[in-house]
């Protein structure tokens, strides 16, 4: 097994302007990250990616035209850098780790990274509540993130629909609870334990908190346990009204938790695997994911060494895996930006690759990631999504 050391460009070649047609023919035609230098050092160098290495060097570097505005840089560059890659996932996330080394103050800007939105609940706050926020904490803190959801507007609609559910504050002030406070609608509307004119003691609210963090935790499981057994209690003593109440609760539940996609986790506890086609032959890509943080590509060989025929496929991938080191950021804004690639690749249309996430255990789904790997080597459509993948697990 191999894998990339970070931020190192595999092939390098000198440029001279009269060998351009020999160094063209030396490059492949196949996609790559790549960086052209000139001679002075302390110019900017190019960098980019591409889905045809050769194609775009002969765009850049071939003899200029006459009466073209295309960017030429023939008579600047000394010499290319480059690595090939096997998937536009894994030239967007070498990009990012080449330009942040080459240009630490702008590479931000240049990438136009948008940070994911996310779920938080405030469990720092003596009386806590949720919003939705696209900054990070610290994942050791005792405040919790969920994500990475699609937009602002798509993480809002899950959050208040998820809390028609609850009775959590949805006000956003520090409360310093007052009989004498009138409350608000929530509270007229009795949604709210009305905590800020002590409608209900700490150890209640406390529990309320609890039930919504476990809601989230098992992506609305808890909450279709609980009304299932209320739903059968009420049918064994005859309370069939009753039951076709909390019938008619589960129902409106279901549209609510397809508003959370498959790679919506909390944060600290996310571990996924993707599965990426390879620039090498007979081979794809893995790449890990852990509290959102990724790390990878690491080669997988789909047929097996000499010294490993006698292991199974899944103990092969496991094996694999334990070479490549979970990603640890230097910061959380590093590990926002490793989450912001993840969605933008995630909720792509065309999305090409496949990700595995694991369940509560921490144990990934070992039977699906072997076909899922053969998928992708044979170039066949992904498996549809299972929103309940994670959940037989988490009872």
């Amino acid at each position: 097994m191999t894998h990339y050391n970070r931020l190192v460009l595999s092939e390098r070649i000198e440029f001279r302007p009269e060998a351009d047609n020999e160094i063209f023919a030396s490059v492949p035609p196949a996609p790559a990250i790549f960086l052209l230098r000139g001679a002075d050092p302390a110019v900017e160098p190019y960098v980019s990616k591409t889905a045809n290495l050769r194609r775009r060097l002969q765009r850049l570097l071939s003899p200029l035209e006459e009466r073209t505005k295309r960017l030429n840089l023939r008579e600047r560059v000394r010499s290319i850098e480059y690595s090939l890659t096997g998937s536009d996932f894994e030239s967007g996330f070498l990009l990012y780790q080449l330009l942040r080394d080459v240009f630490p103050k702008t590479y931000s800007n240049r990438l136009r990274l948008r940070f994911a939105p996310l779920v938080k609940m405030h469990l720092e706050n003596e009386y806590p509540r949720a919003s939705v926020t696209n900054r990070l904490g610290r994942l050791t803190g005792k405040n919790v993130y969920y994500g990475p959801f699609l937009s602002r507007v798509a993480a809002e609609k899950f959050l208040n629909d998820a809390l028609d559910f609850f009775k959590m504050r949805r006000c956003v002030e520090d409360l310093n609870p007052d009989p004498k406070f009138p409350g608000c609608v929530y509270s007229e509307m009795k949604m709210c334990l009305a905590p800020c004119f002590k409608g209900c003691t700490d150890d209640e609210y406390r529990a309320e908190v609890m039930r919504v963090e476990d809601f989230l935790d098992t992506r609305g499981e808890s909450l279709k346990r609980q009304f299932a057994t209320e739903r059968a209690r009420a049918s064994e003593n005859l309370a069939f009204e009753e039951a076709a109440a909390i019938h008619g609760r589960l129902e409106k539940l279901a549209p609510v938790l397809q508003q959370m996609p498959e790679v919506v986790h909390r944060l600290d506890r996310f571990r996924a695997l993707i599965v990426q086609k390879s620039s090498q032959p007979e081979t794809v890509t893995l790449f890990r994911v852990d509290a959102g943080a990724m790390a990878g590509p690491l080669a997988f060989p789909i047929s097996a060494p000499e010294h490993t025929k006698s292991q199974s496929m899944e103990a092969r991938i496991q094996a694999a895996l334990s070479t490549l080191p979970a990603a640890e950021p230097h910061s959380n804004i590093e590990r926002m930006e490793h989450l912001a690639i993840l969605k933008r690749w995630y909720y792509r249309g065309t999305r090409a690759g496949e990700i595995f996430f694991a369940d509560a255990r921490g144990e990934l789904p070992m039977r699906r990631v072997v076909r899922g790997i053969s998928r992708v080597y044979k170039g066949e459509a992904p498996e549809a999504e299972h929103p309940s993948s994670t959940l037989h697990t988490m009872e």
